[in-house]
């Protein structure tokens, strides 16, 4: 007798295939549209099941503290805000663009995983997401385990912290020369002398 589970999970999959071939014969298969129900749906479970089962009870093994918690801001700043925006919401221009669209991690949808499921998917990623593997996959990164940390306290932060993060957040050529024609408009400087910005690749 096949397993009430596996017939439900294949039917979910008949229906979100269709669901999806639909879509796909009649608007295309941009980016630009939102994901539907059954994309949402196939999203959350594809994340569920890249965890392996021992990962997900895994306790942080990482004590939070002031420095901790200073650390892991400084470190999502640096690394994550481009997609996940400073406070987690996911409100930026690559965060918004990409299919799915980052999610706003302060809600239930993230905050319900535990710890382990956590730094699983920072550490593994999620295929045919745009979220990528950062780490060296391994159980013991403590630099991913403090982000944990830092997921887990978003609500907490303050205006003072969010402006000091915001100082973090990596430049774009043209913000860097945007600066430099500040700094040299606020000495007398002529600013058409500037040299151009390298173009930096990611």
């Amino acid at each position: 007798m096949k397993s009430p589970i596996l017939v439900f999970s294949v039917l979910m999959i008949v229906v979100i295939v269709g669901a999806v071939a639909l879509r796909v014969d009649f608007q295309g298969f941009s980016t630009r549209s939102s994901p539907t129900t059954p994309e949402r749906l196939a999203a959350r479970m594809a994340r569920r099941w890249a965890v392996p089962r021992a990962m997900r009870d895994t306790p942080n093994p990482v004590s939070c503290s002031d420095a901790v918690w200073a650390e892991s801001r400084a470190h999502f700043a640096d690394h994550c805000a481009s997609c996940h925006a400073n406070d987690g919401s996911g409100d930026t221009e690559i965060g918004r663009n990409l299919y799915p669209p980052a999610p706003d991690m302060r809600l239930a949808d993230t905050q319900r995983l535990t710890d382990g499921e956590l730094y699983w998917i920072i550490e593994n990623g999620i295929r045919l997401t745009g979220m990528p593997a950062w780490g060296d996959g391994s159980d013991h990164d403590l630099a991913t385990w403090k982000l944990v940390h830092f997921i887990r306290h978003l609500r907490e932060l303050t205006p003072d912290q969010f402006e000091a993060m915001r100082s973090l957040n990596p430049r774009s050529p043209a913000e860097l020369r945007e600066e430099q024609e500040d700094r040299h408009f606020l000495n007398g400087t002529n600013v058409d002398t500037l040299p151009e910005q390298p173009h930096q690749h990611h």
